[in-house]
């Protein structure tokens, strides 16, 4: 998840940090579900969120932005505002993880705001009173707290209601009950253990309240579906994007009761090539989704040519501009998954 971004004297940037392409074995647990192919069908979805840590945290930022009257609420760990790198690798460096540069907020703000007069974008209106939630861990030196005090304030500014998390001592990723890594670590597989369950909170911010979660054996179904079907190009790995993408179904939600759907963006080096599914299995959606009425919807990032660490494309990797707005090839990718779901 280290996306770190290094930008030649003359050139283009490129990251540096290698990324593991063999698949560790995925740990026993009882709160694991063994994967079974199958496909995305429709459910009965009465509401949308989104959540995502690091690389996952921008574009989960935009998909809520360019999809605001969409989707309804986002949980952002570990990340900064919509648009921060503006296509441009050395501001993503240096402004949007480290703080050497400044996100130019109030450009973020005017261009949000140019951006859904054209349309490009759902009207900003309807990120008032939207419930966001946001998670910031004082160990963490990969994105600096000052972006994500930015993007609290991006969402303040246009009337969302945020609740910010900045008193975890956890290091830059996402914190969960069966994280693997000590508190303060940033390491592989980026799942800090802090003896805390942040998603608690979360869920509460976005939902409003939750039931308890399932701790026991899971009680829905781990579908793995092809994201080739869904990719605007027909070829996920071409967005680099994997072939296969993951969603959990409670048994509540194939039965027909209403449900929520949350998607939820692993980071960089946290997908199913890099990590298997330590982020699926262990990120503690499925327990509260089995409680919840909830399907988890897991699409997954793979490395590139142009992406080596496997991260979501922020900072216009794929080569086009509209990586942030309707169109954007990784953000109509993932819409396409939540049309097929919920529409």
């Amino acid at each position: 998840m280290r996306f770190l971004v290094r930008v030649a004297a003359a050139a283009a940037a490129t990251l540096l940090v290698a990324v593991s392409t063999a698949t560790p074995a995925r740990a026993a647990t009882p709160y694991t579900k063994t994967p079974v192919s199958g496909s995305l069908t429709r459910y009965n979805v009465s509401r949308v969120h989104v959540a995502g840590v690091s690389s996952g945290g921008y574009l989960a930022t935009q998909l809520q932005v360019a999809y605001s009257g969409r989707i309804r609420g986002a949980a952002i760990v570990a990340a900064g505002p919509y648009y921060c790198a503006q296509n441009n690798a050395s501001q993503a460096l240096y402004g949007c993880m480290d703080n050497i540069w400044p996100t130019y907020l109030s450009t973020l703000q005017s261009n949000t705001r140019t951006w859904a007069s054209y349309g490009w974008i759902d009207p900003v209106a309807n990120l008032s009173g939207q419930p966001v939630h946001v998670f910031h861990g004082n160990s963490d030196t990969t994105i600096k707290k000052s972006v994500t005090d930015d993007l609290v304030r991006y969402y303040q500014h246009f009337g969302a209601g945020v609740q910010y998390d900045s008193g975890s001592s956890a290091g830059h990723g996402w914190v969960t009950p069966y994280g693997t890594n000590s508190c303060s670590a940033t390491a592989s597989p980026y799942l800090n253990n802090c003896g805390t369950d942040p998603q608690n909170a979360m869920l509460r911010k976005l939902f409003g309240s939750v039931n308890a979660p399932n701790t026991g054996p899971l009680g829905g179904t781990l579908i793995r579906f092809n994201q080739n079907t869904f990719a605007t190009n027909g070829y996920a790995n071409g967005l680099s994007m994997d072939a296969s993408g993951f969603a959990y179904v409670p048994a509540s939600c194939a039965a027909g009761q209403s449900c929520r759907l949350l998607v939820a963006l692993h980071g960089c080096q946290q997908g199913y090539a890099a990590v298997g599914t330590a982020f699926v299995d262990r990120a503690n959606l499925n327990q509260y989704a089995d409680t919840n009425t909830t399907i988890v919807l897991y699409p997954q990032a793979i490395a590139s040519g142009v992406n080596p660490n496997g991260c979501w494309d922020w900072w216009g990797y794929l080569g086009g501009t509209n990586y942030p707005i309707k169109g954007g090839p990784q953000v109509e990718t993932i819409m396409n998954m939540v049309r097929k779901v919920a529409d």
